[in-house]
């Protein structure tokens, strides 16, 4: 008797953290615009949904039923978020400050693939290089390094754009340099 319980603790701990991983990466495809995939995920997530709940719904004396859907849920949360870094859909645009405006920042970027536009600003202790890099999220860890190996003082503020259109970037360098750099970096 006590086998079948913890089995089906455990089926109902693993089907809630399959569920809340799937609603966390059909959201993300649901604002990134993917709405083909969002809505298939969309129909694995509520089986899920449905699988999971019914069990605990079926045993509603046994609190431990519900301990474990409630676990599954934050554990789900975290799966999915860790799910969604390793899809690292989109693209980033990160804005860089330098308080050295001699560094040759906007050469060695785009050296390394990265689209860049870069300008004089003047900031509260004087002048500074202004620059606005953008490149796919899956190359987002990797240009902070780079980044910060360039100019370890360097003020850095990243987001994500809704759309893109145009511009050199876009049409021609598509991070195929970016890529090699990043297997260059991590020795693949």
């Amino acid at each position: 008797m006590l086998e079948s319980g913890i089995v089906m603790l455990l089926i109902i701990l693993c089907v809630n953290i399959v569920y809340v991983s799937l609603l966390t990466v059909r959201l993300i495809f649901t604002l990134k615009g993917k709405r083909y995939i969002a809505a298939t995920v969309g129909v694995f997530e509520i089986t899920a949904y449905t699988l999971g709940l019914g069990l605990v719904l079926d045993n509603l004396d046994q609190i431990q039923n519900l301990v474990a859907y409630a676990l599954g849920f934050g554990i789900g949360v975290i799966t999915g978020m860790k799910i969604e870094e390793k899809l690292a859909i989109g693209y980033i645009t990160v804005n860089v400050i330098s308080s050295d405006p001699s560094i040759p920042f906007t050469e060695t970027l785009r050296n390394k693939g990265y689209g860049v536009t870069s300008w004089y600003a003047y900031g509260m202790e004087g002048d500074r290089l202004a620059i606005q890099v953008l490149t796919p999220r899956k190359y987002e860890v990797l240009l902070y390094e780079q980044i910060k190996e360039i100019d370890p003082k360097a003020f850095i503020i990243a987001y994500e754009p809704r759309q893109i259109h145009g511009g050199f970037w876009v049409k021609k360098v598509k991070g195929s340099r970016l890529q090699r750099e990043e297997e260059k970096v991590h020795g693949q």
